[in-house]
């Protein structure tokens, strides 16, 4: 959430960064439904402050029968009081309601663009494969190693169901546990976090009310998080946090439930796109200085470039655009995965950072050396997802005798083996 005043005293950038973003918002409508907030709320005040004085002279007064006219003089200006505070009251929920939708102001070098094919590419690295026979894809590759059964995954689970087996199933404690060694090495503190999650955490951090829909929800009313972010947000919900303990960084590790909706007929086959699966997220908390929000943006982006890097997987980051940032996103980079099967990248990671846009929300604040209270920054990153990352490393790690070499650096988490047969 923007502060009203930044959004009063900046209204063209604003307008011109949701317009940026593709978000349908009218800033002037805000505002002069803020003056009449601020109306309203002076005649409540200047109402409640004649009926303190009022009272103070009744108690004061000897003259029984001013005392009477005074307190029949009350009586109209507390009805009065009455009626503006739910004026008031309907105006803040008015209120409110639009100031969850107003996005962040995307940074200046956010390219323009409509969707994630606008997205500008600034970095590749490591040596595509070149095979001498023809590859398979990672659906039938774990299907003939026994390390996924999807077959029987959509007879229980339904559409876009899986079963991790065997190896499969190890190969994700191998990824985890090196995860949790590097990212620790990384000054990232773990945390396994509630993920099923009351309404306040995903408004807190942008995901309501806009994107309800993907959303798993219970029927006491509370969502099944998507991912790790949600709830370490919450965390330190309402909490003044201490300035020396900045930079506050968490490794939260999380099953995670996405709906996919509006995306039915993308990636039907295999482990890109499931309704659920875990995570590992990088999720840092900072003093409220922009340089210092860009400077842990490059680190965490660059900790899973890292991590993929030393996996041996080839991957490219690109810079998105407008159209495909978040409704709280500054700034995003998509570490993407290649694919040999089908000839290209695949988003992996997502590194995004906030400003205070979503510490206002929660109340999350410190004191800064002045003694002056401030609302933190907040950033987050994947770190890795299972089982998506399964599929490029599959495919790309594939034999021609139809085994898959397992990563350097995975091989003592696997027992010490070199291939999966």
């Amino acid at each position: 959430m923007l502060d009203i005043k930044f959004i009063r005293e900046n209204k063209d950038i604003v307008q011109a960064g949701a317009k940026k973003k593709l978000l349908d918002i009218d800033i002037e409508k805000l505002i002069v439904l803020d003056d009449e907030r601020l109306k309203v709320l002076k005649e409540v005040e200047e109402l409640r402050s004649e009926v303190n004085r009022v009272s103070n002279d009744i108690s004061r007064d000897q003259d029984p029968a001013l005392k009477i006219q005074l307190i029949e003089e009350m009586r109209g200006v507390k009805e009065e009081i009455k009626q503006k505070e739910e004026k008031l009251k309907s105006i803040i929920e008015e209120w409110q309601g639009l100031m969850l939708q107003v996005p962040n102001v995307p940074d200046i070098s956010v390219p323009e663009g409509l969707n994630d094919q606008n997205n500008q590419e600034i970095k590749s690295w490591g040596e595509k494969p070149i095979f001498s026979f023809e590859p398979k894809d990672h659906v039938e590759i774990m299907t003939a190693l026994k390390m996924c059964d999807f077959d029987r995954g959509t007879k229980v689970h339904g559409f876009r169901g899986y079963f991790l087996t065997g190896d499969g199933v190890r190969l994700c404690f191998a990824i985890w546990n090196y995860a949790l060694d590097f990212f620790s090495e990384k000054g990232f503190s773990p945390v396994i976090p509630p993920v099923v999650v009351r309404k306040d955490s995903f408004l807190g951090t942008g995901f309501l009310p806009q994107g309800e829909e993907d959303l798993y929800k219970t029927q006491d009313g509370d969502y099944m998080a998507g991912t790790a972010e949600v709830p370490i947000m919450g965390m330190h919900a309402g909490e003044i946090l201490d300035k020396n303990s900045f930079p506050v960084k968490y490794l939260g590790f999380s099953p995670c439930f996405r709906r996919e909706a509006g995306s039915h007929g993308k990636d039907v086959k295999g482990l890109i796109r499931v309704h659920e699966f875990y995570k590992f997220e990088q999720v840092v908390l900072c003093e409220a200085n922009h340089e210092t929000s860009v400077k842990y943006h490059e680190e965490i982006n660059r900790n899973t470039e890292e991590f993929i890097e030393l996996l041996g997987i080839p991957y490219h980051t690109v810079v998105n655009c407008g159209g495909d940032l978040g409704l709280g996103q500054v700034k995003k980079y998509d570490v993407e995965l290649w694919v040999p099967k089908e000839n290209k990248y695949r988003e992996i990671s997502s590194a995004s950072y906030f400003h205070d846009f979503q510490c206002r929300r929660f109340g999350i604040r410190y004191r800064d050396e002045n003694e002056k209270m401030q609302y933190a920054h907040s950033l987050n990153c994947t770190a890795i997802p299972t089982p998506r990352i399964l599929v490029s490393m599959i495919e790309n790690y594939q034999q021609a005798d139809g085994t898959v070499k397992i990563p350097e650096v995975l091989k003592k988490y696997m027992g010490g083996k070199e291939f999966i047969k």
